[in-house]
């Protein structure tokens, strides 16, 4: 089976990210022949008026950046604990109802995760994860015209993707569920397909 390559944007404050997001891992912890880019999205961001200052320039007013940032400092120092991060960030959010904004917040997360929160938190202080933050929204929504979460990226397509129902722990549901996704956005004739309404 030959790798499939995609990048895949989140914002912890999606909850169809959360679901794009829980297939993808679901499917890469049961084996998936997927070589898979996390890509941080600041919603916030995207809604920057032009001439208005960024939010990386002002990161307390984007209340999922700080999640960002930890995800990204997981994601590059300690990448064998990022998939388990990254599952319990969105948890956090999406099923237990936490917040994201204060570190406080997220301390426990990471714990729970079998990280050290206090070396996240100095990477994190360094300034190294909102520079990658700011680099790669910027690259890939310059590149692709990306403006959303969850959007699946393969080679020069971007297509932002909706999916209704998690994987809920099934490795094959997720596995199919996301090569199903990456089949359409290799068929070349379709550019968009929508329900009017949510299917019942």
């Amino acid at each position: 089976m030959s790798l499939r390559t995609f990048g895949l944007t989140y914002d912890y404050r999606c909850p169809y990210a959360r679901i794009a997001h829980d297939h993808v891992v679901t499917g890469l912890r049961a084996g998936a022949a997927w070589d898979v880019t996390f890509l941080p999205f600041s919603l916030r961001q995207a809604h920057v008026e032009e001439g208005e200052q960024p939010v990386w320039e002002r990161p307390e007013v984007d209340s999922g950046l700080l999640a960002l940032q930890v995800s990204i400092a997981v994601r590059d120092t300690m990448p064998e604990r990022f998939l388990d991060v990254h599952h319990a960030l969105f948890e956090h959010r999406h099923v237990a109802g936490g917040q994201l904004r204060e570190r406080d917040d997220l301390t426990p997360v990471l714990a729970g995760a079998d990280v050290d929160p206090a070396a996240v938190w100095v990477e994190v202080d360094g300034g190294g994860p909102l520079a990658t933050i700011e680099k790669e929204h910027t690259g890939y929504v310059e590149s692709h015209t990306v403006w959303g979460v969850p959007t699946f990226i393969v080679g020069e397509a971007a297509v932002f993707v909706r999916l209704l129902e998690p994987a809920a722990g099934d490795g094959t549901l997720a596995v199919a569920t996301v090569d199903r996704v990456l089949d359409q956005i290799a068929w070349p004739v379709l550019n968009e397909f929508k329900h009017t309404s949510i299917p019942r």
